[in-house]
């Protein structure tokens, strides 16, 4: 658990803009922002949409490249290479993307779907081929003789993202990127490719970037978890630390917008609430990007920006005036998915 197979340093992601009355301007999507993924471990990706987590995830794989910044896998910069030489180390990265249904091809059936990356990359005969896609689907709990002729119309959506899965699996990563895997996926489908998530890591020793916005979700399958906004990185650290004692303002605030399915809990008093909507990206404000929303905010916090400061053991926060252990109070219920909310809190 202690190799790092995917090491991001200083990404930058920014986008061209133009706005209603044709000033052009510039989309800040990430900003400076360093983490690590290591073998074997799921890192979870948490912040409100616009936050930057897919632009993230899709500037590792290089569509589009960052602007600047490195981005290690193996030790080898891939940011760096040229196209033809990223894509040699581009087999060690999958994605599982957020809709099963437009991530894959309505005309191809499954067979040819799961296959595709093994003949794009050239691997193995057509025999070969064959074989390794039935592995898979047979992987995924899928079998080969029934849906391998079938195409995306005739399978549910749990059964398609599982296809989804099998071709991100086929040519053995060693990380997967989920981009929103389950979100559009029923409750009782979440729960069972959560499951297969869960044993493909056990049984291939893969590692996952799980980009989701259900925090209680989030939880249950990351080692570490790390929180965005605005493009920046707020707070880092193992799960349940980040759960239990949360040290970023904004990340307590999205803890308590967690729905509580018990009423009779005890609904947990917090002092610091935040208000309002994310500023622009094109625009963003000065120091610290959360100083607009958040009611801990002094006059340093609009004239630096705050750097990743160790709090704990492998927990770090990106704050000037960190919420302390008797304001980050989060009900017992997080540790088994669900945190008590504080109704007048309007994230």
């Amino acid at each position: 658990m202690t190799d790092v197979l995917l090491d991001i340093r200083d990404m930058v992601q920014e986008f061209p803009a133009r706005a209603a009355n044709g000033a052009r301007g510039v989309v800040h999507a990430v900003s400076n922002v360093s983490l690590q993924v290591r073998a074997g471990e799921t890192l979870g990706i948490v912040g409100e949409s616009g936050s930057g987590k897919s632009t993230l995830a899709r500037a590792v794989l290089g569509v589009p490249p960052p602007k600047s910044g490195d981005v290690f896998l193996k030790g080898t910069n891939i940011a760096r290479l040229k196209q033809k030489r990223m894509r040699e180390h581009m087999r060690d990265i999958q994605m599982v993307f957020q809709d099963p249904y437009s991530s894959v091809d309505s005309k191809w059936n499954v067979s040819r779907i799961v296959g595709e990356p093994l003949r794009a990359f050239k691997v193995g005969t057509r025999e070969e081929r064959r074989k390794r896609v039935a592995e898979v689907l047979d992987l995924v709990g899928l079998d080969p003789n029934v849906y391998g002729s079938r195409r995306p119309r005739q399978l549910s959506g749990g059964q398609c993202q599982r296809v989804a899965i099998a071709r991100a699996l086929a040519l053995s990563p060693s990380l997967i990127i989920c981009d929103e895997a389950v979100s559009s996926l029923d409750v009782l489908i979440q729960a069972q490719v959560l499951n297969l998530f869960e044993r493909l890591r056990t049984e291939l020793d893969l590692a996952y970037l799980f980009i989701a916005h259900d925090l209680a979700m989030v939880k249950q399958v990351s080692d570490r978890v790390a929180v965005m906004y605005l493009g920046k990185l707020c707070e880092i650290g193992p799960a349940e630390d980040i759960y239990r004692n949360p040290r970023h303002p904004y990340t307590v605030a999205l803890l308590n917008s967690i729905p509580d399915p018990d009423p009779s809990r005890p609904r947990v008093k917090i002092d610091d609430q935040i208000s309002g909507e994310p500023p622009s990206p094109v625009n963003p404000p000065s120091g610290c990007r959360f100083r607009t929303r958040c009611p801990r905010a002094q006059e340093k916090c609009a004239l630096e920006v705050p750097v990743l400061q160790s709090v704990g053991t492998e927990h770090s926060v990106a704050c000037h005036f960190p919420v302390g252990s008797e304001n980050a109070a989060v009900s017992e219920g997080v540790t088994s998915g669900s945190v008590s909310v504080n109704t007048s809190n309007d994230v």
